[in-house]
């Protein structure tokens, strides 16, 4: 039997992860990838826009499917997709960003090539798309099964980007060696602990959920990352302690239980009882690592006293001044829930649907269209959330059971969820994939739509068009045309980019709005709906409020 390519053999290997497309651009440098991609059993080929949309759609797979796929080629490819890389770093997601690069008999003789600055510096970017990684490699024939499985391991321990390069002539070259035959993600075990770290960081955390009063859990979406959704909210429905969730955690545990209490963002808390009752907890159980960043804390406004938090991370517990290293979150969890004393304490129910603003001929509004939505959810579905003003409304929102969320409000880069909302419906089997998007992100990466079309995947697609970065009013004062969009009509978009079957309309009326959605309950396919929102609810915030958040002002004496 003929041996495995360098290229053939990389994607085999990764494939055995349980990912089934690559998400890229073709390049010339990268052929002996793309050509791979043709030739390696249940691996498909998806064509993105451009790199970045590229990168975007991988993260979005990423996030349901545990881990993805990206090809770029040298230079130009790579570093389009470097924002796109960096985010799934944030957010914590393995994306194989597989780079090709000019053939080593180039490089030793020193010859120019185009992609590159006139010289023969072809390491150059290797510097550049490695920091967007936590691991590398330059693979070639004889290093190639080694080093995969380096990359393959970090990548999963520490759940962040790999950055692999193979050069175009060695990727047409034989492996040398044994090949490994690897496991679905699911079956991998992605950390160890140290026994003793472990039995004593358990035993310290039940010592101190016995003796509290009122403690409250907070789940991260780290939990997801490692696969570990279902373990922690097992975890909480035993152990029955009170929930909340952090923006950035928005879908990590099924809003449904009659654990989950609502969101928590210091001042920015989906309630104030909400807030208050995170505050006053005797413990707070932090599973996953709680990201205290300006958006996720209301601005900065949390209060959560370092004395009576507890911090599982993804390989560390934090108690106080007390640090234990080398415990894998999910043998964390796992001892937790075989060993926690149940509270038998009520937990208060809070409100679950939004109240319905507007009727008939009303003009939209956000108070209008979200409890809208939020009553066409269901389980199985998964809601797409752009960063903007839509997060303050759909992070608020209390989703029906079953119905997972989506959003990048760490890395914030605007345009991310468009070529995601792709990536996610192309990983999801059943359910529906909902996206909120505003129109100053999605004019960004509205590009996508063509390999949505060209694939053949049925998202549901709102854009709130109010015609500028509505966002940036309201982190700003009113007036500035640099906020001003440019005046697309985005309801003509679909067919424009080839999306066929497509149920696409423009709605400025609430009874408009409830006949669209009424049609999309009973629509087999996609649907793209432009929502005129008013321009003048992107109102500027406080300046106490702005300046909280940039810190400008010169501060007081005293």
């Amino acid at each position: 039997m003929k041996a495995m390519n360098v290229a053939q053999y990389t994607l085999t290997r990764l494939s055995q992860l349980g990912i089934d497309k690559i998400f890229g651009v073709p390049g010339d440098y990268a052929f002996s990838i793309d050509d791979a991609v043709e030739q390696v059993p249940g691996l498909e080929w998806v064509a993105s826009a451009n790199e970045l949309n590229a990168a975007y759609a991988a993260d979005g797979y990423a996030r349901i499917r545990g881990a993805a796929i990206l090809t770029t080629t040298y230079g130009v490819g790579e570093l389009s997709a470097i924002n796109g890389v960096m985010g799934s770093k944030a957010h914590r997601l393995p994306v194989f960003h597989l780079t090709g690069m000019p053939s080593e008999r180039i490089q030793r003789q020193g010859l120019l090539t185009h992609h590159n600055l006139g010289d023969v510096d072809y390491a150059r970017f290797q510097v550049l798309s490695g920091a967007a990684a936590c691991v590398s490699a330059v693979l070639t024939p004889d290093n190639c099964i080694d080093e995969l499985e380096r990359v393959i391991r970090e990548a999963l321990r520490q759940s962040k980007p790999a950055y692999i390069v193979i050069s175009e002539v060695n990727g047409y070259l034989p492996v040398i060696g044994t090949p490994v035959t690897g496991k679905p993600l699911s079956a991998i075990k992605r950390q160890l602990s140290v026994p003793q770290e472990l039995d004593a960081a358990v035993a310290s955390i039940l010592s101190k959920l016995s003796a509290a009063k009122n403690p409250v859990a907070m789940v991260t979406a780290l939990t997801t990352r490692y696969g570990l959704k279902g373990i922690a909210q097992d975890f909480i429905t035993k152990a029955n302690i009170p929930t909340a969730l952090a923006p950035n955690d928005k879908g990590t545990v099924d809003e449904s239980l009659p654990q989950y209490i609502g969101l928590y963002a210091g001042d920015w808390s989906s309630s104030t009882c909400i807030r208050d009752t995170v505050e006053a907890a005797d413990v707070v159980l932090d599973i996953g690592g709680f990201i205290a960043t300006e958006l996720n804390t209301g601005m900065w406004t949390e209060h959560l006293d370092p004395e009576k938090l507890i911090s599982i991370n993804d390989n560390w517990v934090r108690i106080g001044t007390r640090v234990f290293v080398n415990t894998a979150i999910d043998d964390v969890l796992t001892a937790l829930i075989a060993k926690v004393v149940p509270r038998t304490q009520e937990i208060a129910s809070t409100t679950d649907l939004m109240p319905l603003v507007g009727n008939g001929s009303d003009a939209l509004s956000s108070p209008a269209f979200y409890p809208r939505l939020q009553r066409r959810l269901n389980s199985g579905d998964t809601l797409v959330i752009e960063t903007g003003t839509c997060m303050i409304h759909l992070n608020k929102m209390r989703l029906p059971g079953g119905v997972g969320a989506e959003g990048q409000g760490l890395w914030g880069s605007i345009g991310w969820a468009t070529p995601a909302a792709f990536g996610i419906a192309m990983a999801k089997t059943s359910g529906r994939t909902w996206l909120v998007t505003g129109d100053g992100s999605h004019q960004l990466t509205l590009n996508e739509l063509a390999a949505m079309g060209r694939y053949g995947v049925k998202p549901v697609i709102f854009v709130l068009n109010n015609g500028l970065y509505g966002v940036e009013d309201v982190l700003s004062e009113r007036g500035h045309g640099y906020d001003d969009l440019a005046d697309v009509k985005y309801h003509l978009l679909p067919e424009a980019f080839g999306c066929k079957g497509w149920l696409s309309a423009r709605v400025g009326t609430v009874t408009e709005l409830e006949e669209i959605l009424a049609k999309i309950e009973s629509h087999d396919g996609a649907a793209y709906i432009e929502v005129m929102i008013p321009n003048e609810e992107s109102q500027p915030l406080p300046d106490e409020v702005i300046d909280s958040g940039y810190k400008l002002r010169t501060p007081a004496v005293g």
